[in-house]
C-alpha cells in the first residue's frame, strides 16, 4: 500500500519559499538573543493560544524572543497535549503564569465533533471513534472559562499558578480580559 502522505522528495512551493527565507535569515543570524538565551522564558510566562494564522502573539503581547513559551493548537484549547507542554514549562523551565487566549471568528466555532467525524469518513474513508474529542465550541467566553478551569483543576499544574483568560479580536487587534 502506498504512503498516504506526499513523499519528501516532492518539493512544494512553500518548501522552496521556506528554504529561501531561512537561507536569507541565516546569513544575518547571530546567536545573541537567540541561541545564547537560557531556556526558561525571561518573563516566566506561558501563553496557550490558537494556531490561527491571523494571530501573532509576540506582536500583540509585546513579546521578544526568549520572553515566553507560546503553545499553539486548534482553538487554543487546554487539551491533554497542551497541559503536557504547560507542565514541562512549569516544572522544568520555571514558568509561574499562564495566559489562555482564544479569538473572535475562530474556525473551532464552525463545526461539531460529529460533523468533523463525518467529514473524515467522507474524505478519507476512516471511521473516527465517537469518543474522539476535537474540542469545538459555540460560546467563545465560555470556552476560555472552561479551559481555565481545566488548567486550574489539573493536579499537574502548580496550585499557586496565576492563570488569566482573554479573547483576542481579529478585527481590532484588541485583547479582552475574561477571567
Amino acid at each position: 500500500m502506498a504512503d498516504k502522505a506526499r513523499s519528501a522528495d516532492v518539493f512544494t512551493d512553500n518548501y522552496r519559499l521556506f528554504e529561501a527565507a531561512n537561507a536569507a535569515y541565516a546569513t544575518k543570524f547571530t546567536a545573541e538573543g537567540h541561541g545564547t538565551e537560557v531556556m526558561p522564558p525571561a518573563r516566566k510566562v506561558a501563553i496557550l493560544t490558537c494556531m490561527d494564522a491571523r494571530l501573532h502573539p509576540s506582536a500583540f503581547l509585546g513579546l521578544n524572543i526568549g520572553d515566553a513559551h507560546v503553545i499553539r493548537n486548534a482553538g487554543g484549547r487546554a487539551t491533554d497535549d497542551a497541559l503536557r507542554s504547560l507542565v514541562i514549562s512549569q516544572r522544568l523551565l520555571g514558568t509561574e503564569e499562564i495566559h489562555v487566549i482564544h479569538h473572535t471568528n475562530c474556525g473551532m466555532m464552525t463545526f461539531s465533533n460529529e460533523q468533523l467525524r463525518d467529514k473524515i469518513k467522507t474524505d478519507l474513508g476512516t471511521d473516527v471513534p465517537a469518543d474522539r474529542e476535537f474540542f469545538p465550541f459555540s460560546d467563545l467566553d465560555k470556552s476560555v472559562r472552561d479551559d481555565l478551569s481545566t488548567i486550574r483543576s489539573s493536579n499537574l499544574v502548580a496550585p499557586a499558578t496565576t492563570v488569566f483568560g482573554h479573547v483576542y479580536d481579529v478585527e481590532t487587534g484588541k485583547l479582552r480580559h475574561i477571567v
